[in-house]
């Protein structure tokens, strides 16, 4: 399969990437972002684009895939909900809806988070722009959308978080992840899961479109 990953640079970006590169089924693997990845490898192929919310003068680099894992996104510390707005909503739909109208046969899966208000009226203000985003999203003409919401994510393979404030977060508790998937296995998974499940999703589908961790975890496994 061909694959389109946005947000490669990212903590669950840089793991769903591994993945791909690992895996047999992904022959190639297109990502686009502001910087580049910093990686080589057969399967892989950039565009480095500036400009996230216009996609017109590179729409011929974008077709024949068949899917796009969209990790990109940005805490919301700090930020005003229309400035959270237009780079969570805004640029995640600018993106969207190039490929749907390019790849009619495309799987889109969307890592979102916990939490996700799908009214989009509760109190939380990120939680109500990702369930914004994410019902936006149900709505364009792609085969299918995935929307993953995972709580805690274990990052592997010497991945970090780009944000400090995460990787002092993670470098505390990395220690306490054993107890925490031992009082929590339903809330944690990892980057290395979040990659392996999309894949797996592509090739053969998930009975729901809204996973959690547990969902995550299972999805990961091969059967």
């Amino acid at each position: 399969m061909k694959i389109i990953l946005f947000g490669a640079t990212g903590m669950v970006g840089q793991g769903v990437l591994r993945e791909c590169l690992l895996s047999p089924d992904v022959k190639q693997v297109k990502t686009i972002g502001r910087s580049a990845t910093g990686k080589e490898h057969q399967k892989l192929h950039e565009i480095v684009h500036r400009n996230l919310f216009d996609y017109s003068d590179v729409t011929a680099d974008l077709t024949g895939f068949d899917a796009c894992f969209f990790c990109l996104g940005v805490s919301s510390a700090g930020m005003k909900e229309e400035d959270y707005e237009r780079v969570t909503y805004g640029i995640t739909l600018a993106a969207a809806t190039t490929l749907a109208q390019l790849n009619t046969d495309m799987t889109f899966i969307y890592a979102s988070g916990m939490g996700t208000d799908s009214t989009e009226q509760g109190s939380v203000m990120w939680a109500r722009v990702k369930g914004k985003t994410e019902n936006a999203l149900l709505r364009l003409p792609f085969k299918s959308v995935y929307l993953f919401r995972p709580a805690f994510i274990q990052p592997l393979h010497d991945i970090k978080s780009r944000t400090k404030l995460y990787r002092m977060m993670y470098a505390l508790s990395t220690p306490l992840f054993p107890l925490l998937n031992a009082v929590f296995p339903h809330s944690l998974t990892t980057t290395e899961k979040i990659g392996r499940a999309m894949i797996n999703i592509v090739m053969h589908g998930y009975p729901k479109q809204v996973l959690e961790a547990r969902d995550i975890n299972r999805a990961a496994i091969t059967e």
